[in-house]
């Protein structure tokens, strides 16, 4: 990291353990580029400490710490901005206003998912901590689990312990979209099936399923639905690396990775197209000027946790197997005492976040 700061002619100190940055006066914003279990601690110390906060997806590791970093937010009144960027590209934001205006007529669902060719990461062997790395401060606030060969810097993600799979590595990008399309906050209904199904190896998180989403009642013509369906180590070429397709009464719409959309009647002919991709320093740069002009920033940390929420939601029927019932009044699960203890997790001794 510092390297890449030094070649781009900046200057730069390298501090190991980011708290001893708080203190400092002149110090405005924090950008948080961490592992999961890091996101939420690291954000409420950043926000008690008077900063502003650029925190990547997903944001939170468990859907308590959601709850608890808008509080730290609102508490501290802190511009607080996560790295949903396609809430900030130009094409998106272009095809989102399409659905506003009723091009595909009243929109009904979503659909969207995510494909790869993700191999195995192996068993992991039991292996000094290397040099370079502070594995105490690395875990931070997840209880000491032994250092093995295939843990850091990336497959952490299919592990609980520490991510919340390809759900909330990938998924949350589409879920974000969807969600903001549909214009729905809370699912009533949530249901994800699936598995690790390509390889035997240390992966807990599943590379193949799809997740359910349902929104409103349950009459006819009441709801609004989502879904999500993964293919982690299994490219589909059919569909390429698409995105999410909106399907409304009049027609459908597809955003395409983000970088622009095409609309269709529901005969299939092309209605409307616009492109525009990019926009990850206009991301950033909306967050920045926000903090100046007092405006609310594309993907705010309180909207950007109700799709975050959809993740956690995921994976908790997920590991249960079964539906899990959301109230979207009281913000809580409903009559699972199961799914209940797995709405936040267990910290290190003295780790504990605190709003």
């Amino acid at each position: 990291a510092m390297k890449t700061v030094t070649d781009k002619g900046a200057k730069a100190q390298g501090i190991t353990d980011f708290r001893r940055m708080l203190d400092d006066p002149k110090l405005d914003v924090v950008f948080i580029a961490t592992c999961n279990h890091w996101h939420a601690p690291a954000t409420i110390m950043a926000c008690a400490a008077g900063k502003h906060v650029y925190v990547e997806k997903p944001g939170s590791h468990n859907a308590r710490e959601g709850e608890l970093m808008v509080a730290a937010a609102r508490k501290h009144k802190r511009v607080v901005q996560m790295g949903n960027q396609r809430r900030t590209w130009a094409g998106v934001r272009e095809g989102i206003a399409k659905l506003g205006e009723g091009l595909i007529g009243k929109v009904l669902s979503a659909r969207c998912w995510y494909i790869s060719n993700r191999g195995t990461i192996g068993k992991g062997k039991p292996v000094p901590v290397p040099e370079t790395l502070d594995y105490s401060l690395w875990q931070g606030p997840a209880p000491e689990k032994p250092y093995v060969d295939n843990l850091v810097h990336y497959n952490w993600h299919w592990r609980w312990h520490w991510g919340g799979g390809e759900l909330a590595n990938n998924g949350i990008h589409g879920l974000d979209v969807a969600r903001w399309g549909l214009g729905v906050d809370y699912p009533t209904q949530v249901s994800f099936l699936g598995g690790r199904y390509h390889f035997d190896d240390d992966q807990e998180t599943p590379d193949t399923g799809a997740a359910v989403y349902h929104f409103g009642g349950d009459g006819a013509g009441t709801g609004k639905g989502i879904t999500w369906d993964v293919s982690s180590c299994h490219p589909r070429r059919e569909e390429k690396n698409s995105f999410v397709t909106f399907y409304g009464d009049a027609g459908s719409l597809h955003i395409d990775g983000g970088s622009g959309y095409r609309a269709y009647d529901l005969k299939g002919t092309e209605i409307a197209k616009g492109s525009g991709g990019g926009g990850e320093q206009e991301h950033i740069q909306n967050f920045l000027d926000c903090i100046k002009n007092g405006q609310t920033p594309n993907s705010e940390i309180g909207e950007a946790q109700k799709s975050t929420l959809l993740c956690h939601l995921g994976n908790i029927s997920y590991k249960l197997g079964r539906m899990v019932k959301f109230d979207p009044a009281t913000k809580q699960i409903i009559g699972d005492k199961d799914a209940e203890a797995l709405w936040g997790r267990e910290y290190r001794k003295g780790w504990e976040p605190v709003v």
